[in-house]
């Protein structure tokens, strides 16, 4: 009877084996027949564990051999705990974190191009749901909440961060958005968050990139809200930025520099651009998570300063490429692909500088479909709610998975992730293929078969 368990058990390990390199498959276990239900139950729940405090909660991703990329069942957990904390008035806030070296590599794209594959559209559908119904609720939450980004962040595990009160990066923190580089799109509100980065703030005091970097030493709150954009540090005298008016006072072109390029930035960067809201040596973490432990409160003041306490004051260093951004504002403020390309050759030209070759050779690795559909997309989140650039977001993301247009997605996954061959053969293969009804189709509203993405604005934001 043993040896027959043991047999059973070796053949269940067996696809694990197929992607223990890259990422897990959650196919799998929806596959384990053999298994009683309740340990694929509690396979899935160790997927994200919890811990408990005495007036808090922490989910943390653990899938650290597949750098914690979101699978369907971690989604919906996350949605399902969340909702949970919300409603249970003995939670005063609640934490994220990732297990291992990884915070969240993003979504589990090689889970998502075998199911394409198979034709099984429908489990991709239900998967960006999930996902972007939980970006929409970290967006609206009403407890304070705290991530913490230590190590890779990318794509989708942004998303689920971004959104959160607080965000607290690392000297290990790697934080990009790369799908244009596997034919996709930055999405999970990326279109939302990357829209509002500042550019070149022109007659502005330049509060962020140059007169005063903000850090968790210094910063007494840093919240995006819906329509506009409030900063507020102790020490500098900076207000509410209308985002109606951003295009008057000065330009957002660092959002589509990272979505273009996928380029990195580090978590010093990430202060300095308003994406993270705290900066603490790796080494401190353990002292931050047990002080914040060990607080009895609901009063996001309190929570700020206590995660100030264990804060580094830090500036970024001659090389990095915020010091680039009147050369970013000046070649990614273009309308066009084509014209952003344009521009950094004559740069190149002009001033030898590398960093303008690296972005171009960036750019063209990517898709020329993707490219000009997350330039649309961002430019478009510019001017509208969390709500709705999801929603786009979704369209966007339908489109890419059902192939309706190319098949660039699982072209762009198969060469980078699952053969590796790094030579992705995109179709369109050139930018000035792509044609303006292409880029359009991804945008348009589904038809009375394909039901748009739900989410609960009414319940959650009333007012609007």
């Amino acid at each position: 009877m043993r040896m027959h368990k043991l047999k059973v058990l070796l053949s269940l390990s067996k696809p694990f084996r197929r992607h223990d390199s890259s990422f897990l498959s959650n196919r799998y276990c929806r596959q384990f027949s053999a298994l009683p239900s309740y340990a694929q139950v509690d396979y899935l729940q160790e997927q994200v564990l919890v811990e408990g405090r005495a007036k808090s909660r922490a989910a943390i991703l653990n899938r650290p051999s597949a750098l914690n990329a979101l699978t369907p069942s971690m989604a919906g957990r996350l949605n399902r705990l969340y909702e949970s904390w919300e409603e249970n008035s003995d939670i005063g806030f609640v934490m994220m974190k990732g297990n291992g070296r990884t915070f969240c590599s993003g979504a589990d794209v090689v889970t998502l191009y075998e199911l394409i594959n198979e034709g099984n559209i429908e489990e991709c559908k239900k998967f960006f749901q999930t996902l972007y119904k939980f970006v929409y609720l970290l967006g609206t939450y009403l407890k304070p909440n705290v991530a913490i980004l230590d190590g890779i962040t990318m794509g989708s595990g942004a998303g689920i961060s971004l959104p959160g009160m607080f965000r607290v990066v690392t000297d290990r923190t790697v934080f990009s958005y790369p799908e244009a580089q596997i034919g996709f799109h930055p999405d999970a509100g990326a279109s939302y968050y990357l829209s509002r980065l500042p550019g070149y703030l022109g007659k502005f005091n330049k509060i962020l990139l140059i007169r005063r970097f903000l850090c968790g030493a210094t910063l007494a709150s840093a919240r995006i809200f819906r329509t506009r954009t409030y900063i507020a540090a102790k020490d500098a005298h900076v207000g509410f930025l209308p985002v109606n008016n951003c295009q008057r006072n000065y330009t957002l072109n660092y959002g589509e520099y990272l979505a273009l390029t996928g380029e990195k930035l580090n978590g010093v960067e990430m202060i300095a651009c308003g994406l993270a809201t705290h900066y603490s040596l790796k080494e401190r973490l353990p002292w931050m998570e047990e002080r914040l432990g060990k607080l009895i409160t609901d009063d996001r003041l309190v929570i700020e300063n206590s995660l100030a306490q264990y804060g580094d004051l830090v500036y970024p260093d001659s090389r990095s490429v915020l010091h680039k951004f009147e050369k970013i504002d000046k070649c990614f403020s273009q309308d066009t692909v084509e014209e952003i390309m344009e521009a950094l050759e004559r740069e190149a030209a002009e001033s030898h500088d590398e960093w303008c070759n690296k972005a171009l050779n960036k750019i063209k690795e990517a898709s020329p479909l993707s490219l000009k559909v997350a330039l649309k997309s961002i430019r478009e989140g510019r001017f509208q709610p969390l709500d709705q650039c999801l929603v786009r977001e979704y369209r966007i993301s339908v489109n890419w998975v059902s192939k309706r247009v190319s098949n660039d997605f699982s072209e762009g996954v198969r060469a980078r992730l699952v053969d590796k061959d790094f030579a992705p053969k995109w179709a369109p293969t050139q930018l000035e293929e792509v044609t303006t009804h292409m880029v359009d189709s991804f945008f348009i509203p589904l038809d009375d078969l394909e039901p748009e993405l739900n989410l609960a604005t009414t319940i959650r934001e009333p007012s609007m």
